[in-house]
């Protein structure tokens, strides 16, 4: 039998024990708690008299904060094309931070072709943006993250703005707090003269600025290195690739545009009431073109391999000149539209190019190039050709020169034509027939319904 101070010792040595576990026991619910983000140790609590609500209702708002991280939508590199992977970042129309509403533009991407565009899938805030003006891109790369949400109102910006003015107040407080030390400014003041001695030396570089060219010329003399576009670049790369790979050889000849021009004269201002189209000479060309391949078939045709490609339509690239170079769309089906039809193309692809509108469809393909120098006062040329295509036509401008006619020496508008073409595929005997038929078509235009 125990005593009744071994029984009270005992009591007293269970009851420390049992408080031990409870606050231990205390201790690991609330460390769950602040991880879960739940109160479910509250009743504990309120036996053991802890006060611990402040820090479970931080752990809440903690996470509805991580909750609300996880929800942004992430903005990836849209696809391009099958021989597209990777462009260049143009620019960002936000910044961080910044609002951007549904179906809005948000980045611009320059690639080999055109530029693509990059619509922000929701309405919300941006929290970041992965890349710079100019960085490489890849397709499904993360370009952008935005919180989805409404637009910030008034009263929400003024309610945000404290809390990011209450950190620089309390930096300063604790500055304010902090004793001044004037021992770690004296450091500062004494290695100050030192940077002055060290000062003096840049006073070298007016020396520098005696230099050679200075002694012969006045005038001056800056040069500036400016990064390549990937479109230019692009543009580069495939012109070299036709030198390399075509045994290219061009034949000229030279059309009397007297026909074509006062046919133009007849009818330009009905046609325009008509349909609102200018009529001009690439749809005649055109259309002379697509008559002439029905004759010559290799001059629409391809080399793939060891194999040889005809085909039974014309698809003529346009070149078209635009600020960010030349870019080639497509008139699909030439052979199968009328005059009128083909100029209306020529019209709105290439409105869309000056405009950067154009998308892969309309620069996918084309089995013929046409390519009008004439509008830029070009006299003579030799284009080069578009590969994969056989040849290419140069069209230059109309000069009023003397020629002679029945024996007579008159004043007419002469335009020189240029036939650039692939050897490999391509005979001489047929290249100047092909534009020998163009020459007769456009001299006189009424031929082009008899074809």
């Amino acid at each position: 039998m125990l005593s009744r101070a071994a029984k009270s010792s005992t009591s007293v040595l269970i009851r420390h024990s049992a408080k031990r576990y409870l606050q231990t026991t205390s201790t690991c619910a609330l460390r769950c708690s602040h991880v879960r983000g739940k109160s479910q140790i509250q009743p504990t609590q309120q036996r053991l008299n802890v006060p611990q609500r402040g820090v479970v209702t931080h752990s809440v708002q903690n996470f509805q904060f991580l909750g609300r991280r996880y929800a942004s939508t992430s903005v990836p590199v849209p696809p391009m094309a099958e021989s597209l992977t990777e462009g260049s970042l143009k620019e960002f129309t936000k910044n961080v931070g910044d609002y951007i509403a549904q179906d809005d533009l948000l980045a611009t991407i320059e690639t080999d072709k055109i530029d693509i565009e990059v619509i922000s899938p929701v309405s919300g805030t941006i929290t970041k943006l992965n890349f710079k003006p100019d960085d490489t891109v890849t397709v499904g790369e993360e370009l952008a993250q935005i919180e989805p949400g409404e637009a910030p109102a008034g009263g929400a910006a003024a309610e945000t703005a404290p809390p990011a003015e209450a950190a620089p107040a309390e930096t300063a407080s604790k500055e304010e707090a902090a004793p001044a030390t004037p021992p770690p400014a004296a450091p500062v003041a004494k290695s100050q003269p030192k940077k002055d001695v060290a000062a003096p030396k840049p006073a070298a570089a007016p020396k520098q600025e005696t230099t050679a060219p200075a002694s012969f010329t006045p005038f001056a003399r800056n040069e500036s290195k400016v990064k390549m576009n990937r479109m230019r670049l692009r543009i580069a790369e495939r012109l070299k690739e036709s030198q390399n790979t075509a045994a290219s050889l061009t034949t000229f000849n030279e059309v009397d545009m007297t026909a074509l021009l006062e046919m133009r004269k007849l009818y330009k201002d009905e046609i325009i009431k008509k349909t609102g189209t200018k009529f001009g000479f690439m749809g005649l060309f055109s259309k002379a073109v697509t008559l002439a391949a029905k004759d010559i078939p290799s001059v629409n045709g391809a080399i793939e391999g060891d194999h040889i490609v005809y085909r039974d339509y014309t698809d003529i690239s346009i070149a078209v000149a635009t600020p960010k170079g030349l870019v080639t769309p497509v008139v699909r089906n030439a052979e199968s539209l009328d005059v009128l039809g083909i100029e209306q193309e020529i019209v709105r692809l290439s409105q869309k190019a000056r405009d950067g509108k154009l998308t892969l469809e309309d620069m996918t393909g084309g089995t013929f190039t046409i390519s009008n120098g004439g509008v830029f006062g070009s006299l003579y040329g030799t284009p080069i050709i578009n590969m994969p295509q056989t040849a290419v036509l140069g069209l230059h401008g109309v000069k009023e020169r003397p020629v002679t006619i029945n024996g007579q020496i008159v004043s007419r508008p002469m335009m020189y034509l240029a036939l650039t073409y692939d050897h490999r595929l391509l005979d001489g005997r047929e290249a100047v027939t092909f534009l020998r038929t163009i020459k007769e078509l456009i001299e006189d235009p009424r031929k082009m319904l008899l074809w």
